[in-house]
């Protein structure tokens, strides 16, 4: 290895590129596919269509030109709605779905941005193709009200299935194959308005031998490799839909803890009918429930188990049937109590010989077993002219029991109990105790001195506190209001995200305040658990103080010595706004401090000229009672990392069986931003090993913005792959590295002596589409191309005569006009290094037959023309082959000998006509070293000189424009 790499800078050079933008280039995006696919087709207007089965493997890849390097993110559309499956925004150049679902079909977006323009955004539409089990469903005539079905009915079998593509449907009856008009007594028809695909067989008046077994059949005809899907239903003089009962009292009342069984049995139908339970609206049954059938079995119920239970029965035979019953699991919840004064006097308290008033309140289930009972000091206490005891009615829920005391006297001062039980048990009674007395009193809410404005530090723990006082002291209900006090439209949250919050003790706290908990806070008494009067409330202003919040939080900033900047820190927001100071410091040397005017909200701090002391971080911190918020500014003078090139044009070569070249370039990000770049760093890596080779490559003069710089990598070893690091050196030292993978990619047929592309693979054999003309060739078989809108154009297969066999043509339809052109593109071809150095006289390059089939059919066909375009110090197009106008509905072969002397590519030219049916093909298309033998007549143009009879081999180097990119 040591002497490998010891050769491996044997040749170097750079090339200085143009001034100004240079290289830079606004991204371009490609898809194409590696994955599992049925089909992939050109659609009219370039929409590409990409057909998959369900349960295969999708991949894409986002082939991306433009430099910088240009960032490329996958997204989904479906339905014009986002979809993001899992992360439908994939930052990432391939995008790979296993097992793909029918619901991840839809437009697939692959965008690319490099901040040069406009991000390029190219889409590819996914076809996800499946076939469900179809299901026969019977059903009789409108009207018809008998179960069974007589021969004098009328019946209707329809069949569905989901699928995509659309089903296609056949039905048999027995073994023999029904078909519209193939039986009077039959009718095959879809109906209007339904939903998916859908096939009824109507049998009209029943007959004898309508009663027997049919099969619905459906075909998506074998797209994909789906294969077909069958239904089968015996229809018989028993036919009937389905009728259910349930084996329970209805509703079920039970005790927490119980077992329950639910039992549902089929009454009627034929077929026998499938037995389900399920709870309303998708509620899942209870977890430790047993379903056996039409058994629903639930050991141990408890009171969340209470609810609605429904059987449904299904045969496919007319409409479901469905019974339901209702679960009462028994208990009492939710005790509560309230006192209420005499109502006919304006005053709160309770007096001797007024009226008072004990309510007791408590939800039950089921509600008509809620009884209460009440005591007085522990005995029970009936109802009397003075102690009235009423209760609301049972259907009521909760109920309520009133204990009203007319003409209160000393002697009824003691403890009232309010007892709440179910008739039947099965729950624990509730107590609830009341206590009357001449102490008993409504509350009073006030502020602790001093608490009614509270300042608080963001971060803090924080206690709002209201005083309540009062015998029985109640429950305080916590909320926020606007700062005017009237409530909100849109009621401010407390900090647990709930509207109003609970306290016993008078006091909120407050973990973590944050300055969204500012605002006024509203404590009230609530009439529940305590007296039924009208609420007492007090607020509380509460102020939460932050430190002041800047930008930048952090930059760096790139400068060279001696230069002049100016540094700024912002100030967004703080409480409290006033009495703000700030203070610059380098490192820990403080710089300057000052203090905020009302009428600024930012600080400067200018460096006339840099020196080397005045490189490291600045801050600037700007400080209020609650803290401080700092800007952070990094000076360096480090350089930017350098940009590596992918669009190189040949950048991978091989003069040696073992070993290949790369030539490796880059522009250098904002080189003017900094000091000039004395050199690079130049480190390499074979992957998979850990030893890094490096070496210095020293740089003279200034680099440009844009200028494209290159360094040849030789000796690389084939096939290996290797990481290559770049560090710009300046004064001020090492910058900032950047590292790209070169990855060896074999040249289609190295040793070729023919090149040959029936465009079969949809990488087209390195095919590109030129970006100067007005519209694209189109990859497309017979098989899938739409011949709807122009069926007297265009062939109708290849030039095999296979229908699945791939073409390029070009789609003359609208929106393309008369003379628009379409080119294609060849690969580039290298010429031998032999030739190259051999003498420069003309005669001496070698001879090349170039050929290919052309289909040019229809009234409109416009021209197809062949250039040689060759690779000099100027791309030059040379015609070499053009024919026009009609030349019937066949393929035909044209042979035209061609005499590069540089690198070339062949040109395609496919120029549209004066209407839409000038559709033009070419297929098979070869390169070969040598003559053309027996050229077929034609209008060929050779404008290459005398042949020679030297033959040198022609070398094939793919034009790497992405390589590196499959890493």
């Amino acid at each position: 290895m040591g002497s490998v790499f010891g050769l491996l800078w044997l040749f170097t050079g750079f090339l200085q590129g143009a001034h100004g933008q240079g290289v830079y280039a606004p991204p371009t995006v490609r898809i194409v596919h590696s994955g599992q696919t049925c089909n992939v087709e050109e659609e009219r207007y370039s929409e590409r269509v990409y057909t998959i089965r369900e349960g295969e493997t999708l991949e894409l890849q986002c082939l991306v030109t433009g430099h910088p390097r240009p960032q490329v993110r996958w997204t989904k559309t479906a339905g014009g709605a986002s979809d993001r499956q899992g992360d439908s925004t994939l930052h990432n150049e391939t995008l790979k779905i296993e097992n793909i679902n029918r619901h991840q079909g839809g437009r697939y977006y692959c965008k690319a941005e490099n901040g040069l323009g406009s991000p390029a955004i190219r889409s590819i539409r996914v076809d996800v193709y499946y076939l469900d089990d179809p299901v026969i469903t019977v059903h009789q005539s409108v009207g018809e009200a008998k179960e069974q079905f007589y021969f004098e009915r009328t019946v209707f079998l329809r069949c569905v299935a989901n699928s995509n593509p659309p089903v296609h449907y056949t039905w048999r009856r027995g073994r023999e194959a029904l078909s519209q008009g193939s039986d009077s007594g039959v009718e095959i028809y879809e109906p209007f308005f339904t939903q998916g695909e859908t096939k009824i067989l109507k049998l009209k008046n029943l007959r004898p031998q309508d009663y027997a077994e049919y099969t619905c059949i459906a075909s998506v005809r074998n797209v994909c490799g789906i294969g077909d899907k069958s239904a089968h239903f015996n229809l018989n003089n028993r036919t009937a839909p389905p009728s259910i009962k349930l084996l329970l009292d209805d509703p079920l009342v039970v005790n927490p803890g119980e077992a329950i069984t639910l039992a549902c049995v089929a009454s009627g139908g034929d077929p026998p009918p499938t037995l389900t339970w399920m709870r309303p609206g998708g509620e899942e049954l209870p977890k430790r429930s047993v379903v056996n059938g039409g058994t629903l079995t639930v050991p141990t119920v408890t009171v969340e188990d209470g609810g609605t239970y429904s059987c449904m029965a299904s045969n496919n035979v007319g409409n479901p049937a469905k019974k339901t019953t209702n679960i009462l699991v028994r208990g009492l919840r939710k005790g509560r109590f309230w006192i209420t004064p005499d109502p006919y006097h304006n005053d709160d308290n309770i007096q001797i010989g007024r009226e008072v008033k004990i309510s007791c309140q408590v939800e039950a289930t089921p509600p008509e077993e809620l009884q209460f009972s009440w005591l007085k000091n522990g005995r029970p206490l009936r109802s009397s002219e003075r102690m009235v005891i009423t209760h609301t009615d049972t259907e009521v829920s909760p109920g309520t029991t009133n204990l009203d005391i007319i003409d209160l006297k000393f002697t009824d001062f003691g403890t009232y109990t309010c007892v709440a039980s179910l008739r039947n048990g099965g729950s624990p009674e509730i107590s609830i105790d009341v206590n009357i007395s001449s102490t008993t009193v409504p509350p009073e809410l006030t502020v602790p001195r001093g608490r009614s404005h509270l300042i608080a530090q963001e971060g803090d723990t924080v206690d709002l506190q209201c005083l309540v006082s009062g015998k029985p002291k109640p429950i305080i209900l916590w909320s926020r209001v606007e700062e005017s006090g009237s409530a909100a439209a849109a009621p401010l949250l407390m900090s647990d995200g709930s509207a109003e919050m609970e306290s016993y003790d008078g006091v909120l706290r407050i973990n973590n305040v944050t300055r969204e908990m500012s605002g006024t806070y509203r404590c009230q008494t609530s009439q529940y658990n305590g007296f039924n009067v009208k609420p007492r409330e007090a607020l509380i202003q509460l102020v939460v103080q932050f430190p002041p919040v800047v930008e930048p939080v952090y930059t760096e900033i790139r400068q060279a010595l001696g230069r002049a900047f100016s540094l700024t820190c912002r100030l967004l927001r703080a409480h409290p706004a006033r009495l703000l100071r700030y203070e610059w410091k380098l490192g820990s040397r403080l710089l300057t401090v000052g203090q905020f005017s009302d009428q600024r909200d930012d600080t400067n701090y200018l460096v006339r000229a840099l020196n080397r002391e005045g490189y490291g971080e600045y801050t600037c911190d700007i400080t209020n009672e609650a803290g401080a918020g700092r800007c952070t500014f990094l000076v360096t003078g480090k350089a930017y990392a350098p940009e590596f090139y992918y669009d190189t044009y040949s950048a991978l070569w091989q003069n040696r069986p073992r070993v290949y070249s790369f030539k490796l370039q880059w522009t250098q990000m904002e080189p003017n931003a900094v000091d000039r770049i004395l050199a690079y760093r130049l480190g390499i890596r074979q992957m998979g090993q850990t030893r890094w080779w490096e070496q210095e490559i020293p740089m003279e003069g200034n680099i440009q913005k844009g200028e494209l710089l290159t360094y040849n990598l030789t000796e690389l070893i084939k096939p290996e792959s290797y990481l290559v690091r770049l560090t710009p050196i300046t004064r001020y030292g090492e910058g900032d590295a950047t590292e790209r993978i070169i990855t060896y990619s074999a040249p289609v047929n190295p040793h070729l002596r023919e090149f040959q592309c029936g465009f079969e693979d949809e990488a087209m054999c390195l095919f590109s589409q030129d970006k100067s003309d007005e519209f694209d060739w189109t990859r497309h078989s017979a098989a899938t191309r739409d011949t709807k809108y122009t069926p007297n154009t265009g062939p109708s297969s290849d030039y095999t005569g296979s229908k699945k066999g791939f073409y390029m043509y070009i789609e003359t339809s609208r929106p393309r006009l008369d003379g628009d052109k379409a080119r294609l593109l060849s690969p580039t071809f290298n010429m031998n290094s032999k030739s190259s150095s051999s003498s420069s006289s003309v005669t001496n390059s070698p001879i090349y037959c170039f050929a290919f089939y052309y289909h040019m059919y229809g009234k409109h066909i416009g021209a197809l023309n062949v250039y040689l375009r060759q690779k000099g110090p100027a791309v030059t197009d040379t015609s070499v082959w053009s024919l026009t106008g009609n030349q019937g509905d066949r393929w035909r072969q044209a042979k035209v000998n061609i005499h590069p002397t540089t690198a070339f590519q062949v040109v395609m030219e496919g120029v549209r006509g004066a209407g839409i049916e000038g559709d033009i093909a070419i297929d098979d298309v070869t390169i070969e070293e040598g003559e053309c033998k027996d050229p077929p007549p034609n209008n060929l143009r050779s404008l290459a000189p005398p042949s020679s009879p030297h033959i040198w081999q022609l070398c094939v180097t793919l034009s790497l424009a992405l390589i590196g990119q499959r890493r």
